[in-house]
């Protein structure tokens, strides 16, 4: 059998295409370990006593993330993990978050455990229901990633964090960006830049991204030698209908496929132009939403959850969450 072409010793076990290169199990954990912490430094995403909470659903980006950022950086750096279940019959079960805590105790990292419901009152399943018994139809996706959204920015704020860290690999920053292009939405595509501006409002918590330029089968890979029990469930309203995002996802994997390492070059390319551009960035002064206080865009009187639910009817949500006084 071939041996790894870093360590020279071990037996090659992953081809990683990108790169050209076969590593051992070691040297590929290794490897997505370091560029991790390097994309990290690089961007000065995690400063020393930062307190960083993680989003973490479940599945193999954040256990990615949860991985590596509990052993290089739970010295210097307060870690605390959230998991949101979405209330999706069959998906982000609760047996499912019991095996992301017992993992980030292993860790040495607190988890929060919360709901969808808990916050609004209402479940995934409950509002898109509504939706569908309503005339203003959106997807699924648009309602569950607006409540994620706010729910994130609303514990890491409450716990007293200063960045919050999300698990997007490199597929969902290319997808993004192909899609933010094809929209003509150039302030969602600054934004994609990790150095991008954070608005002038201290309700809002800055989001950091470690794993933007893993591939998505390497952390699927990570999980696999980790033995990480992770969520292996695709949400069912994925294939509800064909969205924009899967189409680019598919039409981007068959170029990578076709050229190694092509996602890579793309944001990296994306940096340099954003670089060129970002000190154009309009204002990032924010209107508060007259309904629930919480930010919004200038020239608009509710934030986007608040209208998204009032378009279906929930007009007085709960908004509110249990701030624990120690969490799991």
């Amino acid at each position: 059998m071939k041996t790894c072409d870093v360590c020279k010793v071990r037996p090659a076990e992953i081809y990683q295409q990108h790169s050209n290169r076969k590593l051992c199990k070691e040297c590929f954990i290794e490897d997505i370990s370091n560029r991790i912490v390097n994309e990290i430094k690089r961007w000065d995403m995690i400063k020393s006593n930062d307190v960083v909470m993680m989003a973490l659903s479940g599945g193999k980006d954040g256990y990615v993330m949860l991985d590596v950022l509990s052993r290089y950086f739970s010295k210097s750096n307060k870690l605390i993990g959230l998991n949101i279940i979405e209330g999706i019959h069959g998906y982000n079960k609760e047996e499912d978050a019991k095996f992301l805590v017992n993992t980030a105790k292993e860790l040495g990292v607190d988890i929060i455990v919360t709901s969808i419901k808990d916050y609004i009152g209402y479940s995934m399943d409950e509002i898109f229901n509504k939706s569908r018994e309503s005339k203003n139809y959106f997807t699924p996706c648009t309602y569950c990633g607006a409540s994620r959204r706010r729910i994130m920015n609303y514990y890491a704020r409450e716990m007293g964090a200063t960045k919050l860290a999300t698990a997007h690999n490199l597929d969902d920053e290319a997808q993004t960006a192909i899609i933010n292009l094809m929209k003509g939405d150039i302030n969602s595509l600054l934004k994609q830049h990790p150095n991008a501006s954070v608005a002038d409002d201290n309700m809002l918590v800055k989001r950091i991204k470690p794993l933007r330029k893993i591939y998505e089968w390497e952390t699927a890979t990570f999980t696999f030698i980790r033995k990480y029990h992770i969520q292996q469930t695709e949400c069912p309203y994925i294939e509800l209908a064909p969205t924009l995002r899967a189409i680019v996802r598919r039409e981007l994997y068959k170029y990578e496929k076709e050229n190694p390492g092509i996602l890579i070059k793309f944001i990296e390319t994306l940096d340099q132009i954003l670089d060129y551009i970002r000190p154009q960035e309009i204002s990032t002064k924010l209107n508060r939403c007259i309904k629930c206080g919480e930010p919004t865009t200038l020239g608009r009187n509710l934030c986007k959850l608040c209208e998204l639910l009032s378009s279906i009817g929930i007009e007085n949500p709960n908004y509110t969450l249990r701030i624990p006084k120690k969490v799991i």
